[in-house]
C-alpha cells in the first residue's frame, strides 16, 4: 500500500474510540504473526488519566539527550498519523509507515482467513502493531509506550515493558473503564507485573489504595514519593523552575519545557523513570536528564504561539485537565482570554465548563468535526447564568469559530482553543492551510 491507501484503510476500520475493543487476544496473535517485534528491545509503558503523554515525551527526551536510540507511540495525533511514531525524535518517514502497515494490514487478513480472530483488528491495535514494528524495522534500543485506554485491556500492554509508570488517576472514560475512581485505578495499575519497576505519581487516596494492592499482589515495590520537588520560579509564559531531589541525585533549578505547574509532578516522574533505566543499564548522565528535562516539547499542551493575538492550545479533554488549564491562565495570564471550546459528549462537560468558562473575556462555542462531540446545543445549556450572554459566540464549525475568535480578540489579547485534542488538530490543521490566506489579515503567521 502507498502511504494514501494505509490511511485510507485505517479509516476504514472505525472511529478510534467508537469502534474500539478493549481486549488483548487480538493484539497478541496479531504481533505473533509479524514475528514478535516487540521482544527486540525493552520498553517503558506509561498509563493514567492526565499527564501521561508529557512524562513519555519527557523521558523520550531525556534518553535522546543521552544518545538512546529511542521509539516514542503516543495518541492521539493532531494533524498526522505519523505523530504516532516517533523513532530517535522524527516521526517515522510515510513510506516506513505505509510498510509496516502493509505488513500489519496482510498478517491480519491472514488470521481473519484461517479463523485465529473473528474481525480484522481495530484502529488502535492496527496502529499500536505497526508502531511496535517500525520500531524494531529502525532497531530502538528503547521504546516508550503512552498507554490508549485504561491499562490492562490497552493494546500498549502487550509489549510487556519491564519498566512502567502510573501518572495521576482521575475520573474519565467511564463508560469504558468503570464509575468509581477505585475501578478506574484498577485498569490501570494491571499494567504493574511481577518483576517489573514501577514509578507512581501522588495519587488520590482512593487510588492509591488500589496501586498499592496491585503492587504489594505483585511483589513489587513502588517508587512512590521518593523525590522532593521545590519550586524556585517560572517564566513568564508559565515555564517553571525547578529543583528535584531524589535519592540518587540533585537536579538544581530546572527549567521545566512545557508550561504548567502540574508539569513539575511529570517531570519528576520522567526523571525518576531515567534514573530506573540508568540501574538497568543504560548511560543516562545527570546532564542528560537536565538537558532533557529543558528542551522537552509536546504539541497541543499548553502550546503557545506568540502573535498579535497570540494562541495557546490546549487539550483539557477532562476535569483535571480544565483545572490545570485554569490554574495556568490564572497564574500566567494577564491579557483578556478568547476561549474557543469544543468537546466530547462523553465527558464530564458541567464540570469542565465551570472551570473554565468564568475566565473568558469573550466565549466562543463550536462542534468538533468528530461522531463523539458535544453539539452546540449541549455545550450552549451548561453556559452559567452569570457569564453575560453578549460574550457568548456560537459558531457551527472550527474554521467559523477562528474566524469569530479573530474578530473579536484585541491584538494583545489570547485565544485558547481547548475542550479537545480532537479540536486543537482540526484548528492547528486549519491554521496550517490557511495561513497566507484567511488568517493573515489577522496577523498570524505559521
Amino acid at each position: 500500500m502507498t502511504f494514501d491507501e494505509a490511511l485510507s484503510y485505517l479509516l476504514s476500520l472505525g472511529h478510534e474510540t467508537l469502534a474500539m475493543k478493549l481486549g488483548l487476544q487480538t493484539t497478541e496473535l496479531l504481533l505473533e504473526a509479524l514475528g514478535n517485534p516487540e521482544k527486540f528491545y525493552q520498553a517503558v509503558q506509561i498509563a493514567g488519566t492526565n499527564g501521561k503523554g508529557s512524562t513519555a515525551v519527557m523521558l523520550d527526551s531525556i534518553c535522546r539527550s543521552a544518545g538512546i536510540r529511542t521509539g516514542l507511540f503516543t495518541s492521539p495525533h493532531l494533524i498526522r498519523i505519523t505523530e504516532r511514531t516517533k523513532v530517535a525524535g522524527e516521526e517515522v518517514s510515510q513510506t516506513d509507515f505505509a510498510r509496516c502497515a502493509t505488513a500489519v494490514r496482510n498478517a491480519a487478513q491472514r488470521l481473519l482467513d484461517e479463523r485465529a480472530i473473528a474481525a480484522l483488528p481495530t484502529f488502535f491495535e492496527q496502529v499500536t502493531a505497526i508502531a511496535l514494528l517500525a520500531f524494531n524495522e529502525a532497531k530502538v534500543d528503547l521504546a516508550i509506550l503512552e498507554t490508549g485506554l485504561g491499562g490492562r485491556l490497552d493494546s500498549t500492554t502487550v509489549a510487556r515493558a519491564d519498566m512502567v509508570a502510573l501518572t495521576p488517576i482521575a475520573l474519565d472514560h467511564q463508560e469504558y473503564l468503570g464509575e468509581a475512581l477505585a475501578e478506574i485505578a484498577a485498569e490501570k495499575a494491571a499494567i504493574i507485573r511481577p518483576g517489573v519497576r514501577a514509578v507512581v505519581a501522588p495519587q488520590l487516596a482512593e487510588a492509591l489504595a488500589v496501586i498499592m494492592k496491585r503492587c504489594a499482589d505483585c511483589g513489587v515495590i513502588p517508587q512512590l514519593n521518593d523525590y522532593e520537588t521545590t519550586v524556585v520560579g517560572a517564566t513568564d509564559d508559565g515555564r517553571l523552575r525547578v529543583t528535584f531531589q531524589t535519592d540518587q541525585d540533585r537536579y538544581e533549578d530546572v527549567t521545566i519545557g512545557l508550561r504548567g505547574r502540574h508539569q513539575v509532578i511529570n517531570a519528576a516522574v520522567a526523571i525518576r523513570l531515567a534514573e530506573c533505566l540508568r540501574e538497568r543499564g543504560f548511560q543516562i548522565p545527570r546532564a542528560a536528564i537536565i538537558k532533557g528535562i529543558e528542551e522537552v516539547q509536546h504539541a497541543g499542551r499548553l502550546e503557545l504561539r506568540q502573535g498579535q493575538p497570540s494562541l495557546l492550545f490546549d487539550g483539557a479533554h477532562n476535569t483535571a485537565g480544565a483545572k490545570a488549564l485554569r490554574a495556568y491562565l490564572d497564574e500566567f495570564v494577564r491579557a483578556p482570554v478568547t476561549l474557543i471550546f469544543g468537546a466530547m459528549r462523553d465527558k464530564d462537560l458541567r464540570e469542565m465548563t465551570t472551570a473554565l468558562f468564568p475566565c473568558a473575556s469573550q466565549l466562543v462555542l463550536t462542534q468538533p468535526d468528530n461522531p463523539r462531540a458535544a453539539t452546540l446545543g449541549n455545550v450552549e445549556g451548561l453556559v452559567r447564568k452569570e457569564i453575560d450572554s453578549k460574550k457568548v459566540i456560537l459558531e457551527p464549525s472550527a474554521t467559523a469559530a477562528l474566524r469569530r475568535a479573530y474578530e473579536v480578540t484585541p491584538a494583545d489579547g489570547l485565544i485558547c482553543v481547548t475542550g479537545s485534542l480532537y479540536l486543537i488538530g482540526e484548528i492547528q490543521t486549519i491554521l496550517k492551510q490557511n495561513a497566507d490566506e484567511q488568517f493573515a489579515k489577522y496577523g498570524f503567521r505559521h
